[in-house]
């Protein structure tokens, strides 16, 4: 497992499994949002399993998940909902945790500057530049 912080109250990582999540716990989340469609993924790592290994931790668990290159904005949505919603930092999964950042990104805009959106994520290797045009314009219709 590969905990990347993007500020002290979101992080994404890659691909877990249910034996992560007392870590996960441990380094202090309270909500996991999986970002992962089931149909991308083994059965034993299906949304279910994860939320029910979750919520047996006392972990809140949203399944918002994101086909890759086919994002919504009630994807958008419903993680800007689910991070408000969090009792304290929220820890988002899915493939290689790019989708996590995109989401998180567009979940944010105007609410912090285009280049933090796409800089901060750019320290784990997720590139996001493509998206500046999109953060702008979500940031004007506030």
């Amino acid at each position: 497992m590969d905990i990347r912080a993007l500020t002290p109250s979101y992080a994404v990582s890659p691909q877990i499994d249910p034996a992560d999540l007392p870590a996960i716990k441990a380094a202090g989340y309270t909500t996991i949002i999986d970002n992962r469609p089931d149909g991308e993924i083994p059965p034993d790592l299906h949304t279910d399993v994860m939320r029910s290994a979750a919520e047996a931790l006392g972990l809140a668990f949203i399944a918002n998940p994101v086909i890759g290159g086919a994002m919504t904005m009630d994807n958008v949505t419903a993680q800007r909902a689910a991070i408000e919603a969090a009792s304290g930092p929220v820890f988002a999964y899915c493939a290689s945790g790019n989708r996590s950042s995109v989401v998180w990104a567009l979940a944010h805009a105007g609410q912090m500057p285009a280049d933090d959106l796409i800089g901060i994520p750019a320290r784990f290797g997720y590139q996001l530049e493509h998206l500046r045009p999109t953060l702008e314009s979500l940031a004007q219709q506030g």
